[in-house]
């Protein structure tokens, strides 16, 4: 191993380590997905059962099992715990990363340390890191079968397009057809704007749709048989129905994954802006006539990039139902655009310095994160930033940042430093986010504290129910107990004794829901705005 290859080594271990693993559970599962997700996969555990997902005992067919999978081994090795459901994610992003690395090693050597690091700090790979759920999984499979695919575009080598369909059929398991209809596109577009359309006809390699099948459509075919209602619900529904209707209210503007993008690309998101612009300029020069690039490999790649960054934007805004996470194989594309903008940069001129406007806007948008991550508590306890000394704190440390990473690039005239002072801020933020924001998180948007503390009140386990609580709490308590919880808002009163969880000062309420049942009050959970109850079982003396 050469001392390049050792410090490259040990810069992305330790970049990965803390940016995807460290405080992994400083807080509980959070949102309806996270806790929802984790407890299907425990389901799926103690009933030994890897083919059909179940939530509350019943088949739950909305997502395929490659998550699932994950989070069961890791039950398995570490026990069932919040951080055990993250660290699918977690090993998802490094893999994510390690596969830039050495790709760009092999085809773009010189430039695979900024792209690792620049990937590993990207604002939406960070995020979807942490978090227990599908994004991340999807984001790795496609992003190494993509890179498979340039991969044997450029070497020639059926390994590669080998790669490029077992990675997309594990997409497949990821988040279902969307993996393969993406992948379809980018290579279609790509192709007609170099001008190759055999291209599309040379990747349709039967050895390699063998494989895919082989790898994605086992679980299909068996989970089906398992359960008749799965096309319906899978392929119709959560598929075709997602994209043409807004089922599940999940409704945005047409132009919502705009700035999505924009976010999840932060802190780089000005420098991939001009590297888009750089790109679409210099194919439309090449289009000039003499100015033909077929075959031109180096600049087809910047293609092949902005057509991956382009698609799922495109795609997904075309959907009726928009969440965060669909757009996340699109940052890794983003990336590569930057690391070919930079490249090309350092290779005309090592002293060329920056355009003073753009490095300006990097240094703000790099050095303002700071700001939302050391007053996160505020944040999400008050939902607004304070004024005083917290907010005087915080611009301090943001000026300085910013002034430092301007005056990097612009006096020293160096983008080779680009990716040095970027990521000072967001080491920086990242550990104030956990350091600062773990305790709020952990008691206003996770079940985890209220869970504690009403097991700490039992002295036996009884049945729970919630009655106009947020689903995120709902899923959350049914994670954390481990058991079905029953919902007043569905009509489901349990007839045996139970607790209830409803919000504060609702006791009026609960008694005409119960009537003729008797209703304690246990306490009060303040931070989330619930009150706890104990209710007799149905038919039982009401005598206190």
């Amino acid at each position: 191993m050469t001392n390049r290859t050792r410090t490259d080594s040990l810069l992305l271990a330790g970049f990965c380590a803390f940016l995807f693993w460290y405080g992994l559970g400083q807080f509980g599962l959070i949102g309806a997905d996270e806790p929802r997700y984790a407890q299907v996969a425990h389901e799926m555990l103690e009933r030994h059962d890897w083919i059909t997902p179940t939530l509350g005992g019943q088949p739950w067919l909305e997502k395929p099992p490659l998550y699932y999978w994950q989070a069961m081994i890791a039950y398995r090795v570490f026990g069932v715990s919040d951080w055990a459901a993250r660290l699918a994610s977690a090993i998802d992003a490094t893999f994510l990363v390690l596969a830039v690395y050495f790709f760009l090693r092999r085809f773009r050597a010189g430039s695979e340390l900024d792209g690792a690091l620049i990937t590993a700090s990207s604002a939406g790979i960070v995020g979807y890191a942490r978090a227990a759920s599908m994004d991340m999984a999807l984001a790795a499979a496609f992003t190494i079968g993509m890179l498979g695919w340039w991969a044997w575009r450029e070497s020639g080598r059926k390994v590669h397009l080998a790669v490029f369909y077992g990675f997309i059929a594990l997409g497949t398991l990821a988040k279902g057809p969307v993996t393969l209809v993406l992948a379809a596109v980018v290579i279609v577009l790509y192709a007609a704007a170099v001008r190759e359309l055999r291209l599309v006809l040379k990747t349709l390699w039967l050895p390699g749709i063998l494989l895919f099948c082989a790898i994605a459509l086992p679980w299909y075919f068996t989970v089906q048989m398992h359960n008749s209602e799965f096309f319906r619900e899978f392929i119709i529904e959560q598929n075709l129905g997602r994209f043409s209707k807004n089922l599940y209210h999940h409704t945005e503007p047409f132009w919502y994954y705009v700035p999505v993008t924009a976010l999840a690309l932060v802190p780089w998101t000005a420098f991939v802006i001009a590297a888009v612009v750089q790109r679409v300029r210099l194919e439309w020069a090449k289009r000039m006539p003499g100015d033909a690039t077929e075959g031109d490999l180096e600049n087809q790649f910047g293609v092949f990039a902005c057509c991956w960054l382009i698609v799922p934007v495109v795609f997904f805004s075309i959907s009726q139902s928009k969440l965060p996470g669909y757009v996340l194989p699109a940052v890794p594309a983003g990336v590569l655009l930057l690391v070919d903008y930079l490249r090309r940069r350092l290779e005309q001129s090592d002293a060329e310095p920056a355009a003073t406007g753009l490095v300006v806007v990097h240094a703000l948008l790099a050095g303002s994160l700071i700001i939302p991550a050391l007053l996160i508590a505020y944040l999400i306890t008050q939902h607004r930033l304070p004024g005083g000394q917290p907010m005087l704190v915080a611009l301090t440390v943001a000026f300085v940042l910013c002034a430092g990473i301007a005056l990097t690039l612009v006096r020293r005239a160096r983008l080779r430093m680009l990716r040095f002072v970027t990521l000072i801020p967001v080491v920086l933020a990242v550990g104030a986010v956990l350091r600062l924001g773990s305790v709020a998180l952990d008691q206003t948007l996770s079940a985890r504290p209220l869970a504690l503390e009403i097991a700490g009140m039992e002295t036996r386990r009884l049945p729970l129910a919630v009655y106009h609580v947020r689903r995120e709490l709902e899923y959350g308590l049914t994670f954390y107990r481990n058991q079905l919880t029953f919902n007043y808002d569905w009509g489901r009163v349990p007839e045996e004794e139970h607790l209830l969880v409803a919000p504060e000062n609702s006791q009026a309420e609960i008694g005409k829901l119960v009537a003729g049942r008797r209703v304690s009050y246990l306490g009060h959970y303040g931070a989330q705005h619930v009150d706890y109850y104990w209710v007799a079982a149905a038919g039982a003396d009401v005598r206190r």
